[in-house]
C-alpha cells in the first residue's frame, strides 16, 4: 500500500470543517492535524476525526506534507507564507489575497521555493463547465448571472472579491486574455459594501464578457452561457447541467443548416470534493494545478480594478 499524504487544515469554520470531513474520508491521506484560534471548535473537530489540533498553525510545518489555508482573507498572506517558504503544498481559499501586492508576494514565494500552489476556485472543478472548457476554443460573448441570498459569512469584503471572482476567474480561463476595456457598476444595499454589481469586459479578440453578481437576492440563480463560431452552450452551474446548440447538416433544397441540440445531465458531484482530491494529486507529482498562483493573482488583478472603477463612480462605494 502506497503511503498517504499527511494533510492537515488551518481555519474550521463553515468551509474548514467541511474539507476536513472530505480529506478523513479519503482513503489516499491522512488527515492529522487542525489548527484554529477557537480552542473549542478545533478540539471537538479533531476528537471527531482523530486527528491532532493546535491553535498555532505555525505547529503544522514540520507534519505535513500538504495544507488547507480556510481562512478569512485578510490572514491569507500571513497563514500561506511560511508554509510555501517550507515547501508545503499549498491549497489556499480564494480569493489568493487582499491585495494585489501580497498575491504577487505569494506567487513569487511558491515559484522560489518550486512549492505546489494552488487557489480554490471551486467553480473550475464543476463538470459542465469542464466539458465547456473542451469544447469552445474562440469564445465570443459570455454572460453570467451569479445570484444568491444574503448570508452573514464574507460580508467584510464586497460581491465582488466575495462572489463574481468566481466568475472573473471563469472568463479569464476561457477568453485567456487581459480585457482592454472594463466597465463597472455596483450598489450598496445591506452591508457597508457594494452587495451587487454588474461588469462589462472587452478582449482584444473582441470577446466580450458581461458578468453579474447579487448577494441580495430572494433565490440562487446562477447561469453560465458562452457563445462562439461552435455554438452556443448554457451551463446550469448549480444542478451542473449543459444545454448545447450547435450547427448541423444543411438539408437538400435549403438554405440554411439545421440546429443540433443536445442537453447534457452530469453525475453529480461535488465540486470541493473533486478539487482536494486534484490537490493531492498535485501534492504527489501526479497532475499539474489547474489554478495556479498565478492564475489567482490574474483574477484579483481584475477585482481590484472593478473595485477601482465603482469607487470613482458618484454614488458608488
Amino acid at each position: 500500500m502506497s503511503k498517504k499524504t499527511r494533510v492537515g487544515v488551518v481555519g474550521v469554520g463553515y468551509l474548514g470543517q467541511i474539507h476536513a470531513k472530505i480529506y478523513h474520508s479519503m482513503p489516499n491521506v491522512d488527515l492529522v492535524m487542525l489548527a484554529d484560534t477557537h480552542e473549542d471548535n478545533v478540539s471537538k473537530l479533531a476528537a471527531e476525526y482523530d486527528c491532532g489540533y493546535t491553535t498555532n498553525f505555525l505547529d503544522l510545518i514540520d507534519k505535513v506534507d500538504a495544507v488547507s489555508i480556510v481562512v478569512p482573507t485578510s490572514a491569507h498572506y500571513d497563514v500561506a507564507q511560511p508554509f510555501l517558504e517550507a515547501g508545503i503544498a499549498t491549497l489556499l481559499e480564494k480569493p489568493i489575497a487582499a491585495s494585489v501586492d501580497e498575491a504577487r508576494k505569494l506567487v513569487d514565494l511558491a515559484a522560489q521555493n518550486e512549492t505546489p500552489f494552488l487557489i480554490g476556485h471551486l467553480e473550475r472543478y464543476n463538470p459542465a463547465l469542464r466539458a465547456v472548457a473542451s469544447k469552445v476554443a474562440e469564445p465570443k460573448y459570455i454572460e453570467v448571472h451569479r445570484l444568491g441570498t444574503f448570508v452573514e459569512r464574507a460580508t467584510d469584503v464586497d460581491v465582488v472579491t466575495d462572489l463574481m471572482i468566481h466568475d472573473l476567474d471563469l472568463v479569464l480561463s476561457l477568453v485567456d486574455e487581459e480585457p482592454i476595456d472594463v466597465q463597472a457598476i455596483g450598489s450598496q444595499v445591506i452591508t457597508d459594501h457594494v452587495d451587487l454589481a454588474n461588469v462589462r469586459l472587452q478582449f482584444p479578440s473582441g470577446a466580450v464578457a458581461n458578468i453579474t453578481a447579487s448577494r441580495v437576492s430572494n433565490k440562487r440563480f446562477r447561469r453560465f452561457r458562452v457563445f462562439g463560431p461552435e455554438g452556443y452552450y448554457g451551463v446550469n452551474l448549480m444542478d451542473q447541467e449543459l444545454d448545447i446548440v450547435t450547427k448541423g447538416d444543411t438539408p437538400e433544397g435549403q438554405s440554411f443548416a439545421e440546429l443540433e441540440t443536445e442537453h447534457l445531465v452530469f453525475e453529480a458531484e461535488q465540486p470541493l470534493q473533486v478539487e482536494l482530491a486534484h490537490f493531492i494529486d498535485v501534492t504527489n507529482g501526479q497532475a499539474m494545478p489547474m489554478v495556479t498562483g498565478l492564475q489567482g493573482l490574474r483574477a484579483l488583478q481584475l477585482a481590484e480594478q472593478i473595485q477601482s472603477i465603482m469607487r470613482d463612480t458618484p454614488g458608488m462605494a
